[in-house]
């Protein structure tokens, strides 16, 4: 059975009373996502009555929030990216590599979280692309997407790259493909180490060009003998890097991407139980094979752990490298894809005018369509302005238009 408990209903709790007992501690990106999960799908957001053309049953449909860290405002965003990610299929293997950032740096990562992760996918990206170039292991351009996620499933601080890479590239001179081997891509430990002295002289630079930030616990590495030390520290251990088998065929890789790609910390789904104080949610515990388990956590500390994972505002999470990046594709992608016999794959999806018509592509069902009588067209017959001083109060961003609304049977 699906949970009737949703993170919303934790922030509207206790999201004031955590703002007031932190003051100034909180980012405008955390405040942000804090307000706009309490306000969604409500009246402060506004929306509008529908009436159906035959029956004359009535609805309300309340705004969206829109904000990427909102569980309920992911769904139609990720099966409209996985549609457009159809048009960058190869059918080849595609194979699962993970760069995790060490727990050394992730009080600094939380210090500055747009450096620190610029950096990780910078330095993963060109080991990657450094390591298949050389002939001595592929000798060949991959092409892979790379997806951010900082938690773990107890939404605990841990910072990876999900990287889906092309099991083989093109040829330096363009000509042909070459494939990697069937169970195996990449040398991991070289990868990890090769992957170790990129992130660091990175960072290392960013230091000396004093793009980096320092307090509570960092404060001390702004002595450059402090931060020379911690890099020493982390040249000196086995970071890690793996990489998992290849998925069986282009299509599972794609619901792979599905599933992750718009991820939020949470979803409602895993929440089991919300009482008074105390939040009780669902997580599989990797090192137990994978047992499902449930942690409890009072609410200050469950809303704590979901705020370590909001993002800098418009940081990219997903990106695309090699034959996959945008510059490539029309050109290197394209070339790839008439070799291996996938170029109808080229194709964009069509495009829609309104977010009704995208899910009626998508799912085949139209929410236009009267759940009541099942035959008549729901029609807008009254607007609902948002309660805009309740939203600046609470500090939240104005839907954007057009934001998919959720429908409330009122009659």
């Amino acid at each position: 059975m699906p949970s009737s408990i949703e993170v919303a209903d934790i922030f509207r709790r206790w999201g004031p009373a955590y703002r007031e007992a932190h003051p100034g501690q909180l980012s405008i990106e955390q405040l942000r996502a804090m307000r706009a999960i309490e306000v969604c799908r409500t009246a402060v957001l506004g929306g509008h009555v529908e009436e159906c053309d035959q029956c004359g049953a009535q609805r309300i449909a309340y705004n969206s929030c829109r904000n990427r860290h909102c569980p309920k405002c992911q769904w139609l965003d990720k099966e409209q990216w996985v549609e457009a990610q159809q048009a960058l299929l190869l059918g080849v293997d595609y194979f699962h590599v993970v760069f995790t950032l060490p727990s050394q740096l992730h009080p600094l990562a939380l210090g500055n979280p747009s450096v620190v992760y610029g950096l990780l996918f910078q330095a993963a990206s060109a080991s990657l692309q450094a390591l298949s170039a050389d002939p001595t292991y592929l000798g060949a351009q991959i092409g892979f997407t790379a997806l951010l996620h900082t938690w773990s499933q107890r939404l605990d601080y841990h910072p990876h790259l999900h990287c889906i890479v092309t099991g083989g590239g093109l040829s330096a001179e363009g000509s042909r493909w070459i494939s990697s081997r069937r169970d195996f891509f990449l040398p991991v430990r070289v990868l990890s180490r090769l992957f170790r002295g990129k992130l660091l002289a990175k960072l290392k630079k960013t230091y000396t060009q004093g793009e980096l930030s320092f307090s509570g616990s960092t404060k001390a590495y702004e002595k450059r003998t402090a931060f020379q030390g911690l890099l020493t520290s982390l040249y000196e251990r086995e970071w890690v890097v793996y990489c998992k088998p290849p998925f069986a065929g282009p299509e599972k890789m794609l619901e792979y991407l599905g599933r992750y790609s718009h991820r939020v910390a949470l979803s409602n789904d895993r929440l089991i139980r919300f009482e008074a104080d105390q939040v009780t949610f669902c997580y599989r515990d990797r090192m137990d094979h994978d047992q499902v388990k449930s942690l409890m956590l009072d609410a200050f500390e469950f809303i704590r752990r979901f705020l370590l994972h909001v993002l800098p505002h418009q940081f990219t999470k997903i990106r695309h490298y090699g034959i996959l990046s945008t510059r490539n594709r029309s050109t290197k992608l394209r070339r790839c894809q008439h070799m291996l016999g996938c170029a109808c794959a080229v194709s964009p999806p069509p495009e829609s005018t309104c977010w009704q018509e995208r899910m009626k592509r998508l799912t085949g069902i139209d929410p236009r369509i009267c759940p009541h009588c099942g035959k008549g067209t729901m029609k807008v017959k009254k607007i609902l302005d948002p309660l805009w001083k309740g939203a600046c109060r609470s500090g939240c961003s104005p839907p954007l238009p057009g934001g998919s609304p959720i429908q409330v049977a009122v009659g």
